[in-house]
């Protein structure tokens, strides 16, 4: 919807924003082209110039501008403030509830029309669901890899092999417990929602004014809304007072909680306001329209209770599951089979015999460890965290973290501080940005409950040094209020009379309304459109005026105030290093449209804000509202189902999402998104709905969570390969020998190697990490690929072991058990297989070499003492025959030597994998889509560039064609060789193809938005004059149109 705005003139008007840190004075005639703005275009730059004094311009500006406000009056009276539009969700009332609205006044409801009411729509409070902790933790007991071990648990029970039964079982209390323990502090995002609501509320029954519980009303109660407030329900505003009389001005409420809306919003006779938000100036009587979760606040709540999707990381977890099950099973039933039917007849041969040996097989071969070390080095990940106050409630949000690409952002509370401060002002008549302070200090009502009353003395007192170190803080040194009229509904402006007490002077000042200061001092243009630039902008203005030249009734205009809610100090270089770390930041914002563009100006991100009417337009398909979600910075106006909607869709595409809030109207996106961040001074709700919370203030530890999170996951990575590497090649090498050979392990060795490995590898959770660039990404399909090759290679080095002991040493397989010399090969495969998978954990710890990122001293400690442990067990023997000490260095020594190998074969494979790889392998209908839709990206960004391109090409012509109209400067000055210039221009063009060939598939995002600041950019380098300006402003006139919503959704 456009703004209500007039064109103003535009010799008025300077394009380009106030420098921080300077006053604004009057505006300069400077020539530009305005144009009335709308809700969908960024905000246009024609605004006032700052920082301009009378003596930064010619003589004749000069003595222009001086004239034209020195007695402060306007020369002519045609410009008007602009009303700036409103934007507010509307809700829908049914023409049967709106039946039942119709309520008198003074009367209310009867206790009859109560109770038919509460039984159609239910008691005014938010339901709460609570899970039952001991079906929570058994939750923990789910999953692919959890049901494996559960069902190696039985079996060892039923066979009656006590000891593995202990240890299975173990290991999986463990697990849940970690699990549970970690996470038991999590409190019910329902239950916080439902204690935001007021408790009681002043209502009119049976012809009483009543007190009474909020739960008890009912859609048609007409309720009495004070100062001071907690809203009940939603609500219609009757525009009367508590005994009908009619009410002077309007209701001002504060619901940016709810909204993000960071001022508070004057609401009249008609308005609805929601329930929650708290009422800050005024007195009027409402009539309920909606209660319960019919509610605004209500609707958030129950989008919480439906979110209750699978975790991304016990997605993951559960396919690497699913995988090892697979070959699990099939190679274990093939060797159960093979042993029922070989050995049929026999005592070997019995099921429960044949079974037995099968479940050795079984729980070595399944990674029992594996959701124990994820979730230490997730514990582990998530203390260090608490170390710099960001407490994680979610174990799994903390590997989820490394994953994010998008971090959708709320604005108010969260980017900024949620607090009313002074901007720069706009100053007239030669008054300083003190002076305007100290007036507005002077005409401040002391201790008023009002946002922007608070945030002019708080600027005052923080500025201004005559205030500082005062014996009383309602005093001002050197000046006496002798007389206050408090801020009034119908003047809308506060005044007060003041003496010098220094020279007897006496004199009044006026704070209010820009129009009616501006009316006050008799009118004044200049006042006028800095007033309208500050609207444009989204900044709040105040005027100020006092009298002069002794009289009491002609006021002079100080200036204007400007009021913002800041950014919060750290908000842009976290921005700015997150778009470092390849995290793509989004403002998610119920504020209006021009303060999020304000707001995105000030902190770096580009003016493509979209209002919410783009996420609900019926004209356009799911998949173009996601590309909107893509390549815009960001939503305004939203509602709390927007936000939901924004996570959604851009889940929906495969992209892990990150949601940063403060506000009941956050809570539900916090709950959708795959990790939910609820920064300082959140509300209850939101830090429920959360899965990490920020508990100091600022933005940077957000930073922090990334760094921690990437670092965690490079360790499960790391593990995850090493782990599945070592599964696929135990099952490959012994499916081979048992089937062949009828040749296995002794039971407590196969345990031994699991249990002892397992244990060492816990300490990956304070290894070294080489952090990613950028997020990161499980990729199913490589790990398991890699795994396959790096355990094939392993078998191959354990089938030589195994050969070359039986046929060169004599070691023979024997199928008897025993402990003699003739069962030496047990001994020989046991180092083997306990070391060689062991130590290529050094390897899959990183992409690269290992050298190029050493193991940390205390992890190589541990991995290296494991294998130190098993090479002095079969050399002095004990639980298994000796070997001679030669053979067993020797076996130690291939076994590091071969990890070696394996980490040049794993580089390689890194080196040569691509997703298009993986596409002509595994071609499945999803992957062949994903990669059409990259080769058509990058047909569309050679398509951008190309643009570009002949754009530069013109530029540089027009720019030679100057160089050709310019005179010389000086005598025997010449024009520039052309050799030279080509050797430029060839130069350019060289730095423009390397500037290409660095954009990567997955930077191809807003290469519409970007083309258009590339057009741009070209057109300021080629400047305007001669016969290049009408190309210039044609090139200018291309990237505004680009930059254009229809041109973000199909350029």
């Amino acid at each position: 919807m456009a703004d209500k705005a007039e064109i103003v003139d535009t010799n008025d008007l300077q394009q380009g924003h106030p420098a921080h840190g300077q006053p604004i004075h009057s505006p300069t005639a400077t020539s530009t082209t305005a144009a009335s703005t709308t809700a969908e275009a960024p905000p246009p730059t024609d605004e006032i110039k700052d920082g301009v004094s009378g003596g930064d311009l010619p003589p004749p500006q000069q003595q222009h501008q001086q004239g034209s406000y020195s007695n402060g009056k306007a020369k002519g009276k045609s410009l008007q403030v602009e009303e700036t539009e409103h934007h507010e969700h509307k809700d829908e009332i049914s023409p049967e509830l709106e039946v039942l609205l119709h309520t008198d006044p003074m009367n209310g409801l009867d206790d009859e029309e109560v109770e038919k009411r509460l039984a159609t729509f239910g008691p005014n409070e938010i339901k709460e669901n609570k899970k039952n902790p001991i079906l929570k933790f058994l939750g923990y007991f789910t999953g692919a890899i959890a049901y494996l071990i559960e069902v190696a648990c039985i079996i060892s029970a039923v066979v009656g092999d006590w000891l593995d039964f202990g240890i299975i079982l173990a290991l999986l209390l463990v697990n849940a417990s970690i699990g549970f323990i970690e996470e038991a502090k999590a409190e019910s995002a329902l239950d916080a929602l439902r204690q935001t609501l007021a408790l009681k509320t002043r209502c009119w029954r049976n012809g009483h004014l009543v007190e009474l519980d909020t739960s008890a009303l009912v859609p048609g109660d007409v309720i009495v809304l004070r100062l001071g407030d907690i809203i009940p329900a939603d609500g219609r505003l009757l525009g009367i007072g508590a005994t009908g009389e009619a009410t002077e001005g309007d209701l001002l409420i504060d619901q940016s909680a709810l909204t993000g809306e960071s001022l508070p919003v004057s609401k009249k006779k008609g308005d609805v306001v929601y329930s929650s938000s708290i009422v800050k100036q005024g007195q009027q009587m409402a009539v309920v329209t909606k209660t319960g979760i019919h509610t605004f606040i209500g609707r958030a709540a129950n989008l919480i209770s439906i979110t209750t999707e699978e975790g991304h990381f016990q997605k993951i977890i559960n396919r690497i599951g699913n995988f090892l099950i697979l070959i699990t099973v099939v190679l274990v039933g093939i060797i159960l089979i093979y042993q029922l039917v070989h050995f049929h007849g026999t005592e070997e041969g019995k099921f429960l015999t044949v079974l037995g040996k099968v479940l050795v097989l079984t729980v070595a071969a399944i990674p029992v460890g594996l959701p124990t070390v994820m979730s230490v080095t997730m514990a582990v990940g998530a203390k260090q965290l608490a170390a710099k106050k960001v407490i994680v409630k979610r174990l799994t949000a903390v590997e989820e973290m490394a994953s994010v690409s998008v971090l959708c952002s709320d604005k108010t509370g969260t980017l900024t501080l949620n607090e009313l401060t002074f901007d720069e002002p706009y100053l007239t008549n030669n008054y300083t940005a003190e002076d305007i302070l100290l007036y507005s200090y002077l005409a401040a009502e002391p201790g008023a409950n009002d946002p922007i009353e608070l945030a002019v003395r708080t600027a005052a007192e923080e500025q201004l040094p005559l205030l500082q170190n005062r014996t009383h803080k309602h005093d001002v040194p050197g000046f006496k209020v002798t007389s206050f009229l408090p801020f009034n509904p119908a003047t809308k402006l506060t005044q007060a009379t003041i003496t010098n007490k220094d020279t007897g002077e006496t004199f009044k000042v006026a704070k209010g309304a820009p129009q009616v200061i501006i009316k006050l001092v008799g009118g004044d243009d200049d006042a006028v459109r800095a007033v309208n630039a500050l609207a444009k902008r989204g900044l709040r203005a105040l005027g100020v005026a006092r009298t002069h030249g002794g009289s009491m009734d002609e006021f002079e205009l100080i200036g204007m105030i400007s009021l913002i809610d800041p950014p919060r100090p750290d908000s842009a270089e976290t921005i700015a290093r997150c778009k470092h770390m390849g995290v793509d930041v989004k403002m998610v914002t119920g504020d209006q449209l021009i303060i999020a563009k304000e707001v995105a100006h000030r902190l770096g991100l580009t003016r493509v804000i979209l209002d919410a009417n783009h996420l609900v337009d019926p004209t356009k398909s799911d998949e173009e509202v996601t590309e909107h979600c893509l390549r815009a910075d960001g939503f305004a106006q939203v509602i709390p189902e927007h936000k939901y909607r924004v996570v959604e869709l851009l889940q929906k595409r495969g992209i892990i999402v990150g949601m940063t809030g403060d506000g009941v109207n956050d809570a539900p996106a916090l709950k959708k998104a795959n990790v939910g961040i609820a920064v300082h001074g959140c509300t209850d709700a939101a830090r429920s709905a959360a899965d990490i919370v920020l508990l100091a203030p600022g933005l940077s530890t957000i930073v922090d969570g990334l760094l921690t999170s990437r670092a965690i996951f490079q360790r499960m990575r790391s593990y995850a390969l090493y782990r599945i590497t070592s599964t696929i090649h135990f099952l490959m090498f012994f499916f081979v020998v048992v089937m062949a050979f009828d040749w296995t392990l002794p039971a407590h060795l196969l345990i031994l190697i699991c249990i002892l490995n397992d244990l060492a590898t816990l300490v990956i959770a304070v290894d070294n990490a080489q952090l990613s660039p950028h997020p990161d990404k499980w990729r199913i399909g490589q790990l398991i690929f890699m795994s396959f090759t790096l355990a094939i290679l392993l078998s191959a080095l354990s089938f030589a072991h195994f050969f070359i002991f039986w046929k060169v040493f004599g070691y023979q397989p024997l199928t008897t058990l025993g402990d003699g010399p003739e069962h030496r090969l047990e001994s020989v495969m046991y180092l083997h297989i306990s070391s060689a998978p062991h130590f290529v954990i050094f390897s899959t710890r990183l992409t690269g070499y290992f050298w190029v990122n050493l193991p940390s001293p205390l992890f190589a400690a541990v991995i290296i003492g494991t294998q130190i442990v098993a090479l002095l067990m079969v050399v002095f023997g004990g639980l298994t025959p000796k070997i001679p000490f030669s053979q067993a260095i020797v076996i130690l020594l291939i076994s590091f030597a071969y990890f070696i190998f394996l980490d040049v074969v794993k580089v390689q494979l890194f080196k040569m994998w691509s997703f298009e790889l993986t596409a002509q392998f595994v071609r499945t209908p999803a992957r062949r889509k994903k990669l059409a839709e990259r080769k058509a990206r990058r047909k569309q960004q050679e398509a951008v560039w190309k643009d570009i391109d002949k754009i530069r090409e013109v530029v540089l012509k027009l720019k030679c064609l100057e160089a050709l109209n310019e005179q010389p400067r000086e005598e025997g000055q010449t024009m520039e060789d052309p050799q030279v210039f080509e050797e430029k221009q060839r130069r350019i063009e060289e730095e423009h193809k390397g500037k290409k060939s660095e954009i990567g598939d997955e930077e191809i995002k807003g290469m519409e938005v970007a083309n258009a600041e590339e057009h741009r950019a070209l057109a300021d380098q080629g400047g305007a004059g001669g016969s290049g300006s009408g190309a210039i402003e044609a090139v200018n006139e291309k990237a505004e149109h680009v930059e254009g919503e229809d041109n973000v959704r199909n350029a």
